[in-house]
């Protein structure tokens, strides 16, 4: 790999002259082309503690790597304050090429970030009273991209799904199903939606309607989520924690730590001492449960599962996040091991006007209805375009469109295109030869560089997007590569008149890169790759 040339002689330099390596050299892409294709800070990194001017430093190494010139490296400078920059020439994308061929889809970008760690991602966690609906969808799309991410660079992922299956929603919800199946409105406060009254008619008339509802909405989540190919490892019940007693066990753990205290005959978790603005109530004066309770007992369980917890949570449970680090350091956990995404909402429309949703008292769009509407790829990649930090707002007509304008089109378009480009190929007798008979030292125009210059930037981008959580990083890199191959496609025929055998085979296996990159890209964001749209 380059950047590890590039560190190593950058270490050979600085002992060289006489300045002792960090244990890590930075190296970063230049955001101007004309100031190389990396660059390292490490003369300013390392020039206080040598005792040097940074400039001055960077200006030895300069001196020192241009008579020890690094492999791939056509030009050194030393630039600004001391930052040194190299020129590679074009081999060393060529090299990249050669790597990815290699490597494959399964291994190209697969990183060892995570060590083996064990780590749980929690998302979706919907209660099992009524279908997923659009705002499920986002927090459903992200956390399972996360999870993919994770993966890609070596932890042992568990996707999990939290069943608060138990208190007064599933009573309501169990009272609906029943009046419904009567005939009858459902009771104050109970659930209006028309999805109540199909699945009472569903509903035998001897089912027990919290039992027979709870397995019907669970149903409907599985298959659901199932769609959009998002499964779970572990669907966890709220109720198996009261009858195994790890409930009492996590408030007597409390108590036992003095972290917890009795007042009015209710039960507070001391949580103002860990930065809450107050304490928070675990058991009323009645013995009831509130929510804080089973899910500190939950997320104690997680703990003793895996050192690292990742919570997706939708924007209405912002105010809950402080209360259950909180609560995790008061039974002594590590508050940085758990970690608390918030998406925020979003906003549908159809050719510009919004589509309406309501909660409990009426209808709501399914996360159904979006697959239908859109598909099941449409679906993710517009959930994942844009980071879950902000409002969205997404036209489901206008990701409908096969346009070039409409950037999930524009990217499958691309993995489609070049599938048609290497079958005319063939049909015209050129199939591709192995690696080793072709002379890649052809690909020299600007278009065949550029893709491969894109093509080499994914390991890095798959490092960030799992560091950062940030699936949409990878959503607009997909359109990066998609546009520099639209531009290679435009401007460089695999075959035709004046395109030697030699360049026809060596653009090939440019196809072959760039179909092997954007496969890794579209299973990071858990979308299909087209052979033809």
């Amino acid at each position: 790999m380059v950047t590890e040339i590039l560190s190593s002689a950058l270490s050979d330099a600085l002992s060289a002259v006489g300045v002792d390596p960090p244990a890590e050299i930075q190296l970063e892409r230049p955001a101007n082309r004309e100031h190389g294709d990396w660059s390292s800070n490490v003369a300013l990194a390392t020039a206080k503690m040598a005792g040097k001017n940074p400039r001055e430093l960077g200006t030895a190494l300069v001196d020192y790597l241009d008579a020890n010139r690094p492999e791939y490296v056509s030009g050194i400078s030393v630039a600004g304050p001391g930052f040194v920059n190299f020129t590679l020439d074009d081999s060393w994308l060529h090299q990249v090429l050669v790597d990815v061929a290699e490597q494959g889809a399964d291994n190209f970008a697969r990183l060892d970030t995570g060590g083996g760690q064990a780590i749980n991602v929690e998302f979706v966690s919907a209660n099992p009273n009524k279908p997923l609906h659009a705002g499920h969808a986002r927090g459903a799309c992200y956390g399972d991209s996360v999870a993919r991410l994770l993966d890609r660079v070596g932890y042992q992922v568990t996707r999990e799904f939290y069943l608060n299956d138990r208190g007064v929603q599933m009573q309501l919800f169990a009272e609906s199903l029943a009046a419904r199946k009567r005939g009858e409105e459902p009771p104050e406060g109970g659930y209006q939606g028309a999805y109540i009254i199909d699945w009472a008619a569903e509903m035998p008339d001897d089912a027990d309607p919290l039992e027979w509802g709870y397995a019907r909405a669970l149903a409907s989540h599985r298959e659901t989520l199932s769609r959009v190919g998002i499964e779970f490892d572990v669907w966890f019940s709220e109720r198996s924690m009261v009858a195994s007693g790890v409930i009492d066990e996590a408030l007597a753990e409390l108590a036992e730590k003095n972290m917890s205290f009795v007042e009015d005959g209710a039960t507070w978790l001391r949580s103002t001492e860990y930065g809450d603005d107050k304490d928070r109530v675990l058991v009323k004066s009645d013995g009831e449960l509130t929510y804080l309770a089973p899910d500190v007992a939950y997320h104690r369980d997680k703990f003793s599962r895996a050192p690292k917890l990742i919570n997706i949570w939708g924007a209405d449970h912002h105010g809950y996040m402080v209360r259950m680090k909180a609560a995790m350091q008061a039974l002594g956990h590590d508050p940085d091991g758990l970690e608390i995404l918030i998406t925020q909402l979003v906003d549908l429309e159809r050719d510009g006007e919004a589509i309406r949703m309501a909660g409990r008292a009426g209808d709501f769009v399914s996360f159904d209805e979006i697959i239908d509407m859109v598909g099941p790829d449409v679906t993710r990649l517009m959930y994942l375009m844009q980071s879950v930090d902000t409002r969205q707002t997404i036209d489901l007509a206008a990701v409908s469109k096969k346009a070039a304008d409409n950037p999930v089109f524009y990217v499958q378009y691309a993995n489609a295109r070049i599938h048609s480009t290497i079958k005319n190929a063939e049909e015209k007798g050129h199939t591709r030869k192995p690696l080793a008979e072709v002379d890649l030292s052809v690909l020299t125009h600007d278009r065949e560089l550029d893709l491969l210059r894109a093509i080499s930037t994914l390991p890095e981008t798959v490092d960030h997007a799992a560091r950062e959580r940030s699936p949409h990083t990878i959503a607009a890199w997909s359109r990066e590569l998609a546009a520099a191959f639209h531009g290679f496609y435009h401007d460089c025929y695999v075959v035709g008149d004046g395109v030697s055998d030699e360049l026809t085979q060596g653009r090939l296996w440019l196809l072959e890169a760039t179909l092997t990159a954007l496969a890794v890209c579209f299973d990071l964001l858990g979308v299909s790759a087209p052979e033809s749209m």
